[in-house]
């Protein structure tokens, strides 16, 4: 196995753990940003530049949710996930 191929092993498992753990606090959410930043890198280094633009959206779309996560925790009278009790 040589380094690159290891290093995308690396990526898209670190990926699938944070992925996993997402539910359990944002930080999970933005560890899994950094995974999908990591398989674009891998993606466009390989040259499978469609692998790594679509990585590259999904490190985007985890950043929003990251952040909007961390607003709700910091006040959660803005969570609009459940009615008002």
């Amino acid at each position: 196995m040589d380094a690159l191929t290891a290093f995308g092993l690396f990526a898209v498992t670190f990926t699938l753990i944070c992925y996993a753990l997402e539910a359990r606090a944002a930080f999970w959410t933005l560890l899994f940003a950094i995974g999908c930043l990591l398989g674009s890198a891998y993606g466009f280094l390989q040259g499978a530049w469609p692998f790594g633009l679509v990585e590259l959206a999904w490190f985007v779309v985890a950043l929003r949710r990251w952040s909007q996560l961390r607003r709700i925790e910091r006040n959660p009278s803005l969570d609009t996930t459940l009615p008002p009790a």
